[in-house]
């Protein structure tokens, strides 16, 4: 039987991912990673002198295209791939990432005329600047549709689509006026390869208040918002939604062309990258946890029933696989708050020892705190350098470290930060189930447990939970891969179901981490100090995190 293959390309924060995968077994024959040339834009626009306030975070579309252009073909190069036994594409993205563009797609930063107001560039999953108009959309809904807050588990913040585009009406409103459409990027990027404007019902659902079952709220909830709102989903958006394991068209002639394949190739419609990483993990049934590991972490699980769970990010009918309610929660900062910590706090000796034994500075770290025992650093942190996702949903929090002495080390801080992580997912893990949904299982997946063996086992320690990890170190852009696969049609790829695709082209590793006993038990303490700070400056006991970053705003 010939072999046939399907790409899956996943738009990361920092770079874009190709995987070609053959779809009879999933097996990854060629990978290619593209750098974002402009990253994630914090300081000031490319090529201008204009600088952005604190909290933005910006990016280059033109980044996205050049995954296109430059990755896949490369990536069929080196796995020798002929472009003809390409049977489909999938399209993943971080969430919610969102752009203005002309009614033809041309983003407007790509214009003269706009490329200089920061509003006219992508926002990115976590431009954090718009939490102001989150809590005024939280204050409106709660008092007009408590129902739809609370699949969002309460409140949404700054990294939803409304804040993000409601900011830039609030800021530039002649910018949204000369938008004809505000987009995700990923509908964006699917819209270019196939001159058809899809939008997929995760993002939607996830990131936009859509319902499968009601739609978009109506115009007088938008009118509430602002009054130039009120008609703002079918003048900045469109109404038709599609289901993310769907085809939004094929390949054009121009996209065929830049990335090296024939025209025609169906394409599915776009998803949200951790949504993805679910089937890239191999799971496709209820109560099994997927955290996905990475600059942040995202908690995924499937029920099939729809329950109110407060502090998630999102409950969405099908929205990661079909017959189930998706639940999603998350932590913004984890891969970041290590990276942090290392180009900003570890003293110079550390970075020569690492270099003298020839690992690198993470190696040098790992080992370090793997020597403490369990309490032995005295370090207890909370990890909001980025704000907190689940499950307070306040993007204005900010990071705590106590426990500091004069003869604190280094490798004692960054352990007490890896746990504080982990401590953060132990409190998303008990509102699932204090809320009816158990997790049976836990799936690790992502950049960091192939890198990290102490991470694991702290994390293991502090849930008192084995953890299984996924095979794919790309498990996002495999999870594309399948849905491209799965929706080239079944005389294609040979599945009949979006399950029997998973099981096939997905897989587990044959190793897992299970928690030790003793430390458990340490961890159980720490944890009940861990949540006694969290309700102190979480749930405004202690506002002085906001204070300290209005009065840093102001003197800026």
């Amino acid at each position: 039987m010939k072999e046939k293959f399907s790409i899956g390309i996943d738009f990361g924060t920092e770079s874009g991912r190709v995987v070609i995968v053959d779809v009879k077994n999933g097996n990854e024959v060629s990978s290619q990673i593209y750098k974002y040339q402009n990253g994630v834009i914090r300081n000031k626009l490319p090529n201008t002198n204009i600088y952005l306030e604190p909290d933005w975070a910006l990016q280059d579309p033109k980044d996205y295209l050049n995954v296109l252009k430059y990755a896949v073909p490369e990536a069929l190069v080196q796995g020798g791939i002929n472009p003809k036994d390409i049977i489909g594409i999938g399209i993943d993205f971080t969430s919610s990432t969102l752009l203005p563009v002309r009614v033809d797609g041309t983003p407007l930063c790509f214009l003269p005329e706009w490329k200089d107001h920061p509003h006219a560039w992508v926002k990115l999953w976590n431009h954090h600047a718009a939490q102001a108009e989150a809590n005024m959309i939280n204050e409106i809904v709660r008092n007009i549709d408590i129902a739809l807050l609370n699949r969002y588990g309460g409140k949404i913040n700054s990294e939803w689509f409304f804040p993000k585009l409601l900011q830039i009406l609030n800021e530039d409103p002649s910018l949204y006026t000369a938008a004809d459409r505000i987009i995700e990027a990923g509908d964006w990027i699917v819209w270019q390869m196939t001159g058809i404007e899809t939008r997929n019902d995760c993002a939607a659902g996830y990131k936009a208040f859509y319902s499968k079952r009601k739609g978009f709220p109506q115009s007088e909830f938008f009118a509430k918002l602002h009054p130039r709102l009120e008609d703002v989903i079918d003048q900045k958006m469109i109404r038709k939604i599609t289901p993310h394991w769907h085809q939004a068209g094929t390949l054009s002639e121009k996209f065929a062309k830049w990335m090296g394949l024939p025209p025609g190739i169906p394409v599915a419609a776009a998803n949200v990258d951790a949504h993805s990483a679910v089937l890239g993990a191999g799971v496709s049934r209820p109560n099994i946890m997927v955290i996905i590991m990475g600059t942040s972490n995202c908690h995924m699980i499937m029920s099939k029933n729809e329950y109110i769970v407060p502090g998630i990010c999102g409950c969405v009918e099908d929205g990661i696989l079909p017959g189930f309610f998706g639940y999603e929660a998350g932590q913004p900062c984890v891969g970041d708050l290590f990276a942090w910590f290392i180009e900003n706090q570890v003293p110079e000796k550390y970075t020569k020892e690492a270099k003298e034994r020839n690992i690198d500075i993470y190696k040098l770290l790992e080992i370090k705190a793997s020597s403490l025992k369990v309490g032995e650093n005295g370090i207890l942190a909370l990890d909001w350098w980025n704000g907190n996702r689940s499950i307070l949903a306040d993007a204005d929090l900010s990071g705590l470290l106590i426990g500091l002495t004069l003869t604190t080390k280094p490798e004692e801080i960054y352990r007490g930060l890896i746990e504080a992580t982990a401590y953060g997912t132990r409190k998303i893990i008990q509102s699932f189930e204090d809320n009816g949904i158990h997790v049976d299982e836990i799936v690790a997946c992502g950049g960091l447990p192939d890198k990290n063996e102490l991470l694991m086992k702290i994390y293991a320690d502090v849930t008192g939970r084995e953890i299984k990890l996924a095979k794919s170190s790309q498990t996002s852009a495999l999870g594309a891969a399948i849905y491209g696969a799965f929706i080239s049609g079944k005389e294609q790829c040979g599945y009949s179901s979006l399950t029997d695709a998973i099981q096939s082209m997905a897989h587990m590793k044959n190793i897992s981490y299970k928690p030790d006993k003793n430390n458990m038990i340490i961890y159980d303490n720490i944890f009940k100090e861990f949540e006694k700070l969290h309700d102190y400056f979480g749930r405004q006991y202690n506002d002085v995190m906001k204070k300290l970053k209005s009065i840093r705003l102001n003197v800026r």
